[in-house]
Formats: C-alpha cells, structure tokens, sequence
C-alpha cells in the first residue's frame, strides 16, 4: 500500500507561474518572438501559391483568425452540448 501523501500547498512550494510578474515576462516573451518571426519575413523569399498568401504578416494574421475560429467554434457547440448536472439522475451513494 502507498503511505505517501502529497504536501500541503504552502507559499514555499507555490509554482513560478502562480506569481504576476512571471506571466508578464512571459507574455512580453511570447508577444517579442511574434514580432521577430513576422519581421523575419522581410528577409525570406516567399513562394505563395495564392495572392493573398503574399501579403505582410499574412501567416500571423491567418493563424490568429484560425484559432479564433476555433474559440468561437467551440463556444458554440458548448452551448449545444452542454447538459444540466442532473442529466444522469441523482446520485445515490
């Protein structure tokens, strides 16, 4: 039988992303590679297939669009999926 117990939660033992200025570094982090990946593309040749596909910062922009899509998407069928928490009946214990 296991006899080990997880640790209680203690100020000493918080994670590093549980403090506010080290998701903001984070973020800053993040926001600093986006700019350098798009600015990048002034100095690859681009190879569109499409016309559209030629535009500044196409890639980042499509990306973006696409995963707010995603989000909107999945609201969406949230709301026709979701069912009440007595769906299966009570509980009985």
């Amino acid at each position: 039988m296991d006899t080990k117990r997880e640790a209680p939660v203690t100020p000493e033992s918080s994670h590093w992303l549980d403090e506010p200025r080290n998701v903001r570094r984070l973020w800053r982090g993040f926001l600093v590679v986006l700019a350098l990946t798009v600015l990048a593309e002034l100095l690859v040749h681009l190879h569109p297939q499409f016309e559209i596909e030629s535009v500044f910062g196409f890639s980042a922009w499509f990306g973006f669009m696409a995963c707010a899509a995603m989000i909107v998407v999945a609201k969406a069928l949230a709301l026709v999926l979701k069912r009440p928490d007595s769906y299966y009946g009570k509980r009985d214990d």
